[in-house]
């Protein structure tokens, strides 16, 4: 169990939760639903009691009441005694509430998304299909021969590592097998280097937004963030979308180095998650004698280093200083199912890795990274194509919303997955909330900041083929629509617009 919640904690979270949308009981229920599936209440936590939350909140508690019968038919809450029910997630598909929507999946890892939605909350792609069969194939012949060994092995098998190695060697970072460590995905090498170089309470820098999982990683491993506002992006004044490439604010992102002196400051340089920027290489240089200056570890996130949609020539941040410290994976270019990830730093501290490493686990499936050094070896052989058909989506979303979306300003963006729209009013949550009766699952801005930020924002993906893409674009409309319909919101719409939330 985890402790339970108080009526005033839960209230701030939930925020301007009645929009007058819905009946209150069921605009209560979903924003605590919410909640839930975007990690803000934790799970296996006790709700207040309905007298407590309805005293708090001023509402009857029987709008509490039925709130809370809502979230147990959704099976977002437990059966506990009394009111004390505690968060929890459906083990499997949650019954229809009558308003045709199910529960809303928004930001959750892991769950089904229930037949008939389209997925946008995830920024990722099906397997490169043949390219991923053909190298299971050959890892499978290759098996045999480390057979006779024990299986375990904390740094990774030698093929991989070799491989790895070669092509950051191939992109200007001279690299041996003895600098790679093998991990099982992007986010498990970000725990293992937490675990390694950061201390209880030490401050991390993040770029502000960021990638919500990163955000959370940290948070877990006690550390404080530092957000650094990305600069706002400026809209082309017909098309929406933006025209200026902002990069990032190296002023600013100095003076936290300086004065707040993190212990580690996790960056993503090459297509930012989630505003598809690229930072250039004068920016690079100056962030990596910021850091050493300061004595801060660069973490540098490479995960969607491969996805350089506009073929922008760049360096890995490796390059400017060998103290940078680098993550990546197979997830975005081939497959999510891989679970093959690495980190590349200096020897000393790849045998520092590896050591904590055993504390979590003992090393990754054999075969997968046998499969994955076919991959890495032959990484250019899918590429081209899901670069075009990505080029594509990305065309085909900047032009839907420009086009079904007017109050929405869109950034073009460098490579990635996804598109960093900013919303006409604060409205993101609002969004997530009802999109699933719109068929589409969103993750809600604020999962991309920390402190509540970002409800002007919503991130969109552009992994779905253009035809699913226009169906998503237009149940956004649909759901802004809904949303407009209310009395309250309508005065938030109709007010000036608010500054840029970065």
């Amino acid at each position: 169990m985890s402790g339970s919640l108080n009526p005033s904690s839960l209230t701030r979270l939930l925020g301007e939760w009645n929009l007058g949308a819905a009946p209150a009981y069921r605009e209560l229920a979903d924003v605590v639903r919410l909640l839930v599936l975007d990690g803000r209440v934790p799970l296996h936590v006790a709700l207040p009691s309905e007298r407590a939350l309805a005293a708090t909140l001023g509402i009857s508690r029987t709008t509490v009441t039925a709130a809370y019968a809502l979230l147990r038919e959704q099976g977002f809450l437990s059966s506990g005694q009394g009111s004390r029910g505690r968060t929890c997630i459906p083990q499997s598909g949650p019954p229809g509430n009558g308003g045709g929507g199910g529960a809303d999946l928004s930001g959750a890892p892991g769950l089904a998304v229930p037949d008939g939605i389209l997925d946008l909350a995830y920024a990722s792609l099906p397997a490169s299909g043949e390219v991923v069969h053909r190298a299971f194939a050959s890892a499978l012949t290759e098996l045999p021969a480390l057979l006779p060994g024990f299986g375990y092995d904390a740094l990774g098998v030698n093929p991989l590592r070799e491989a790895i190695a070669r092509h950051y060697s191939a992109a200007g970072v001279p690299t041996t097998a003895r600098q790679i460590l093998v991990t099982s995905g992007a986010q498990h090498a970000l725990n293992i280097v937490l675990r390694t170089l950061t201390s209880w309470s030490d401050k991390v820098l993040v770029e502000h937004p960021s990638y919500p999982n990163a955000l959370d990683a940290i948070r877990a491993a006690g550390c404080r963030l530092v957000p650094v506002a990305m600069p706002a992006a400026h809209p082309h004044p017909r098309s929406g979308a933006s025209g200026v490439r902002p990069g990032w604010d190296l002023e600013a992102i100095e003076t936290a180095l300086r004065q707040q002196r993190p212990a580690m400051a996790y960056m993503v340089p090459d297509f930012h998650n989630p505003t598809g920027r690229l930072m250039p290489d004068s920016q690079r240089r100056r962030l990596v004698r910021a850091a050493a200056a300061a004595g801060t570890v660069l973490l540098v996130d490479e995960t969607l280093r491969e996805l350089n949609l506009d073929g922008v020539a760049s360096a890995p941040l490796a390059a400017f200083s060998p103290a940078v410290v680098s993550i990546g994976s197979l997830s975005k270019s081939h497959w999510a199912g891989l679970r093959t990830g690495w980190i590349r730093a200096e020897e000393p501290l790849i045998q520092r890795f590896a050591a904590a490493r055993t504390t979590m686990d003992l090393g990754g499936p054999v075969v997968e990274q046998l499969a994955a050094a076919h991959l890495v070896n032959a990484l250019a052989e899918p590429l081209p194509a899901r670069l075009a058909s990505l080029r594509d989506n990305r065309d085909a979303l900047l032009e839907l919303i420009a086009g079904r979306l007017p109050g929405w300003q869109s950034e073009r963006p460098d490579g990635g997955l996804s598109v960093w729209c900013r919303l006409p009013a604060p409205i993101s949550t609002a969004l997530a909330v009802v999109a699933p009766d719109f068929g589409i699952r969103l993750a809600a801005g604020p999962r991309f900041g920390t402190g509540g930020a970002f409800e002007r924002y919503l991130r969109v993906p552009f992994t779905l083929p253009p035809g699913h893409l226009e169906t998503a674009v237009a149940a956004l409309r649909s759901a802004q629509d809904k949303l407009e319909a209310s009395p309250q919101l309508r005065r938030s719409l109709g007010a000036p617009p608010a500054a840029a939330i970065a």
